[in-house]
């Protein structure tokens, strides 16, 4: 048995059970849960997304990692990347002495100064192909935390590179499980993906699929979301779909039918499968957030706060959804966004990368949406509601609403 590598845990859950509940757990989500997913605190009223925060892989990831610290207690530890987007979770992780590793100007991580005594933790994305190489021969302990619904999106795109069709994923390019998922490709000779973020970018390569056109023009604007040495006109004959995870279901569904009909349109109708293959690979919990959430919307809210990292595409995600239903949104990181003095929330827009400030956000506001991320911990969602109560000067009637019998 391979003593230096660990992917089922260590049986220790009970060990940092405490320490976890202390972290991340909320009394304000468990009122939430008990009432219905519903408070109230003077005039203003909570509805809370019947599905939000933390999903079974993060929470997985995140024991996993609590329980490595336990286990290898005198022995330095290290986590490549971050274990999952959330800063609060990763600064807890820096607080126990996990040592980050991060990316060169090259876009390495720099592995150099590990040594076979440093234990090393793979986070919830995965890593890639040349990257988990790279650690083995280092020879120190690897814990990997990889979710399971990334290792099934893996398994696909490895069977498309064995079949010789190339895998068209629809994702982030620059996010560490895009990455290590197009990294799979390459188990096989001759292994090939393309990387596309969203329909638009989906219609170009249908385009060239069925009419042909400039392919030195195409690479130009896929530059850096192929693999190695991608021919456009002979690497598109055949392809298979998959997703990075935490995208938007609808559009990637979307996306799979646009190729699927390009296909048909350019080899016939009868030769369909032979040219393309497509599985629905996001993963369930992200799938359960965005309907979740959906549903939230056909109630009557005045105001949808968005909670998790900026970073986190899955609530990211979320946070679009809502604003295209017509809701006025707000995504911020935690509660810290919420300035009660100055009457301000600093946010992140819709699509945007910088953070803005706005001021009298909860004029007229009486019913509020909640959701979080799947990277979110409940701790920040109950001190968003907190905040948000003493913005409103009803601090007084949520503690109320908190205390049994009051």
């Amino acid at each position: 048995m391979d003593q230096t590598y660990f992917r089922r845990g260590f049986g220790l859950k009970k060990d940092i059970e405490e320490t976890l509940t202390a972290d991340y757990a909320s009394g304000v989500v468990d009122a939430f849960l008990r009432g219905g997913h519903a408070l109230t605190a003077g005039p203003l009223t909570f509805r809370l997304a019947k599905e939000f925060g933390f999903c079974y892989g993060v929470d997985r990831a995140v024991e996993y990692a609590y329980e490595t610290r336990a286990k290898f207690p005198g022995r330095p530890l290290a986590l490549v990347g971050e274990i999952i987007h959330n800063p609060h979770v990763n600064a807890r992780l820096q607080q126990m002495g996990v040592r980050f590793l991060q990316r060169g100007a090259d876009g390495e991580f720099d592995f150099s100064g590990l040594t076979p005594d440093d234990v090393v933790i793979m986070p919830a994305f995965g890593v890639t192909i040349r990257d988990f190489e790279r650690l083995k021969a280092v020879g120190c302990v690897l814990v990997d935390t990889t979710c399971g619904s990334v290792l099934n999106v893996w398994k696909r795109v490895e069977s498309y590179a064995r079949d010789g069709f190339t895998a068209v994923i629809h994702g982030k390019s620059y996010h560490e499980e895009t990455k290590a998922t197009a990294s799979q490709v390459t188990k096989y000779p001759g292994g090939r993906y393309l990387v596309v973020y969203d329909m638009a970018e989906a219609r170009l390569v249908c385009d060239f699929i069925e009419q042909g056109g400039d392919a030195s023009a195409l690479a130009a604007r896929f530059a850096g979301k192929t693999s190695p040495e991608f021919d456009f006109a002979g690497d598109l004959e055949r392809v298979g779909i998959a997703n990075q995870t935490t995208m938007l279901a609808g559009e990637s569904l979307a996306i799979a039918g646009e190729f699927g009909e390009s296909m048909a349109r350019r080899y016939g109708e009868a030769h369909r499968t032979e040219h393309f293959r497509s599985f629905d690979t996001i993963c369930s919990a992200t799938q359960e957030r965005q309907d979740a959430v959906l549903a939230l919307l056909e109630e009557p809210l005045d105001l949808m706060v968005v909670v998790g990292g900026y970073n986190s595409s899955n609530t990211c995600n979320l946070a679009a959804i809502c604003a295209a239903k017509g809701v006025r949104t707000v995504h911020i990181e935690d509660a810290d966004c919420i300035d009660v003095a100055a009457g301000s929330v600093r946010h992140q827009p819709i699509r945007s990368k910088v953070e803005e400030t706005a001021t009298g956000w909860l004029a007229g506001v009486r019913r509020v949406g909640l959701t979080a991320g799947a990277s979110t911990p409940n701790n920040k969602i109950g001190e968003t509601v907190v905040r948000i109560c003493e913005s409103a000067g009803v601090l007084e009637e949520l503690r109320k609403t908190l205390t049994p019998g009051g």
